[in-house]
């Protein structure tokens, strides 16, 4: 195992071990290697030493204009596509469109379909049929 990968996991034990994630036998075995093991000790100490130093660092407030800000910047460099104006295609489903677009078929197809000069009557006339086969008829000279 290489150095780095190896002080990669004992900074995450460490880690685990001083925010108490670790319970049990794995707990007591990190408390023995940071009591046994030099690098272990080192590492406990540096992560001892920086949550002190961060600990003691305050949060810093953002102005009172922010949100103001960011919002004419994105509004600015979007050129009015993320917060313009909506189309009826964005504040209504697309499903509900579809639906709605089905049922006027649907209508539509109803009314064709019963009128007498609809094309989807089906009420052709044919021509009477005999023994299956077409007969030809010639004129006489």
């Amino acid at each position: 195992m290489s150095d780095d990968t190896q002080e990669d996991e004992i900074v995450a034990k460490l880690s685990d071990f001083l925010d108490g994630a670790l319970k049990g036998t794995e707990r007591d075995e990190v408390a023995a290697k940071i009591e046994s093991d030099e690098a272990w000790k080192q590492a406990h100490g540096e992560l001892v030493e920086t949550r002190k130093a961060l600990s003691g660092m305050r949060k810093a407030a953002a102005p009172p204009s922010f949100a103001q800000d960011v919002t004419s910047t994105i509004h600015k460099r979007s050129a009015g596509r993320f917060f313009g104006r909506r189309t009826f295609g964005d504040r209504v489903p697309f499903g509900a469109l579809v639906a709605v677009a089905v049922l006027g078929l649907v209508v539509v197809a109803y009314f064709m379909w019963a009128s007498q000069t609809g094309s989807l009557e089906g009420k052709h006339e044919h021509a009477p049929r005999g023994s299956g086969s077409a007969e030809l008829v010639v004129p006489k000279p």
